[in-house]
């Protein structure tokens, strides 16, 4: 694309397209098939679009990595192409701040506007809702599904899904609160906020199966769009959520 820049020391494979103002810097590795689309910062000594790490693969079109516009990635970062049985593509949105040294993996779908601190570490098919933040040295489950607006703290390791606005912290996961400040900075109404809280309380604080945590927050919460992405979440988790 035009005013793209690719510093000294790039190899740039077959099969990679650059959009319109993205940079890339030195010693960067950018291996096809890979979409790269436009006003992205791919900073030094990355390697983006390289073969996935799964002894299953076998090299075919189908392989792909496609990142979407505005995403800063930071120094050493690896992000992988998808393979045929995770349905071939690997996936970054808009607007995502990938620091330094983390590493995402192959049939990957990361959202949009969401923070990896870093050395933050995505194993194959984890998906990635918007406006998530994973903390230093978070590393994932693969298929694990961690939900929009969602809070890993430094050092978490995350081996069941993560329902949307919940902080987890620690070794396994384990759910602390509900992402309070990062609503807040969102705009979301404080009354919005506190029949999340509620939810949140029904699910983790009040002994309840989860069955009947879905029956009571029905029955003693104001619907709202933050709880009904809450409780949707829950019910439609194919791993199992967090507890």
């Amino acid at each position: 694309g035009s005013g793209v820049r690719i510093a000294p020391w790039v190899s740039v494979g077959p099969g990679v397209s650059i959009g319109d103002g993205t940079t890339i810097g030195s010693h960067c590795v950018i291996s096809g098939p890979t979409d790269i689309g436009p006003d992205n910062q791919i900073h030094p000594f990355c390697a983006v679009g390289s073969d996935p790490q799964d002894k299953k693969f076998v090299t075919d079109s189908s392989s792909r990595l496609v990142i979407g516009a505005g995403n800063i990635i930071r120094e050493y970062c690896s992000i992988n192409r998808g393979t045929l049985g995770g349905g071939g593509v690997t996936r970054i949105g808009d607007c995502n701040w990938i620091m330094a040294y983390c590493h995402i993996a192959h049939d990957c779908q990361i959202g949009n506007e969401t923070i990896f601190a870093n050395n933050t570490t995505l194993a194959g098919h984890v998906v990635i809702d918007n406006f998530v933040t994973l903390g230093g040295f978070t590393g994932i489950h693969q298929f694990c599904h961690l939900g929009e607006g969602s809070f890993s703290a430094i050092s978490s390791i995350i081996k069941r899904d993560v329902p949307p606005f919940v902080i987890v912290k620690g070794n396994s996961a384990k759910p602390r609160c509900i992402n309070r400040i990062g609503l807040q900075r969102r705009g979301l109404s404080q009354e919005s906020i506190n029949a999340l809280r509620k939810g949140y309380r029904i699910v983790y604080l009040q002994g309840n199966t989860l069955e009947n945590a879905i029956k009571k927050m029905d029955t003693e919460v104001d619907n709202c769009d933050l709880i009904q992405k809450f409780r949707d979440f829950i019910t439609e988790s194919e791993r199992g959520i967090v507890r």
